[in-house]
């Protein structure tokens, strides 16, 4: 990695190149071997956080392709396609994602494919599989696998370190199981046990510092307070379906009322409609900066009509201001129906 730019010591080049946006690092790597070895350099990642042009992008599986992600770059409105994750088990579902040291994180989960012959699910219910992707060398790697397997479980990032718990395991049993996963050891740990399981997925969602996991059907939200004392449990009573945190607030799109509230404890104050995507299931919500990203999805059948009609549409509520105000951009250009999995990832 010598010799970057003509006159100027590397250190200095390497500073000039992180201010290039990431959709075109593809190009200057065209230019020069030194300038992809540049390009695909950790050097080149902590010098933009340096010069302050870390990114943020959206990372998105859905139904269709099989194991496939994008990337969506807000502020050049366009997607980016990953290389396909090389895990053994086709259509792999139900698995738990996350970011953090600026990788993408593919955990557990199990097969959702169909054999065409026979009818019959694949056997893999729940794996123990992790995966990363690395953004700068743009590789897939295996991590060290978890404890136990998981699939339908809560999975999120607690002081840059992964936290799973429950959901199911091998055998379609549920579990009370929770462990943590340190990114720089590769190495995971097991913490206390959540209080109860429950025969339903579960999800998780942090809020102030602390991890929230909720069983679909259930009322009880079970709290981490410290990895050393263990979970609490918590009659909120929230209310169910596709959920996010914006800024340190909690925001639920109610299931079959297409309303969207802010959840703070156990009160809740409504924000805006989203009447639109009361017949859209299997869309995701994520929040990104102040906005709301409501991705993806499955318009079922009518009454008249037995179709079954795949979402790539992405819309955008901007919080704030006197009103939340609704917006389209561009909709995925590979991937398609029932979001699997997403979550942001700062480049």
């Amino acid at each position: 990695m010598s010799g970057l730019i003509e006159g100027l010591p590397d250190a200095v080049a390497l500073r000039c190149l992180a201010r290039v946006p990431f959709y075109l690092h593809p190009k200057l790597e065209l230019v020069s071997r030194s300038w992809q070895a540049a390009i695909r350099s950790t050097e080149l990642f902590k010098a933009r956080e340096e010069v302050n042009s870390t990114e943020e992008f959206l990372c998105v599986c859905a139904f269709e392709p099989d194991n496939l992600w994008q990337l969506y770059d807000p502020l050049h409105d366009l997607w980016i396609t990953l290389p396909v994750l090389p895990s053994n088990i086709r259509h792999l579902a139900h698995f738990g994602v996350v970011s953090t040291a600026g990788k993408l994180f593919v955990l557990g989960g199990g097969s959702d494919a169909v054999d065409p012959l026979t009818g019959d699910q694949d056997g893999s219910f729940a794996t123990d599989e992790v995966w990363s992707y690395n953004p700068v060398t743009r590789h897939w790697a295996l991590c060290a696998s978890m404890i136990v397997p998981h699939a339908m479980f809560a999975c999120c990032v607690l002081d840059g370190k992964i936290v799973v718990a429950g959901g199911f395991t091998s055998c379609r049993k549920s579990i009370s199981n929770a462990e943590i996963y340190d990114p720089e050891k590769n190495v995971w740990d097991s913490i206390p046990d959540l209080h109860h399981t429950h025969n339903s997925a579960c999800s998780g969602v942090v809020i102030g510092g602390k991890v929230h996991v909720l069983h679909k059907g259930l009322a009880t939200v079970q709290v981490l307070e410290s990895v050393k004392q263990g979970w609490t449990v918590h009659e909120y009573g929230w209310l169910q379906g596709p959920m996010t945190v914006v800024k340190g607030k909690l925001y639920i799109m109610s299931h079959g009322h297409g309303l969207i509230y802010r959840q703070e404890g156990e009160s809740r104050k409504f924000v805006v409609s989203a009447s639109e995507f009361r017949r859209r299931i299997g869309l995701a919500m994520l929040g990104v900066a102040g906005d709301i990203y409501v991705i993806g999805g499955v318009i079922g059948p009518e009454r008249w009509n037995w179709e079954i009609k795949m979402m790539s549409d992405v819309d955008v509520l901007t919080l704030g201001g006197d009103r939340p105000v609704w917006r389209q951009v561009a909709p995925m250009t590979r991937c398609r129906g029932a979001i699997l999995g997403c979550t942001q990832l700062r480049i």
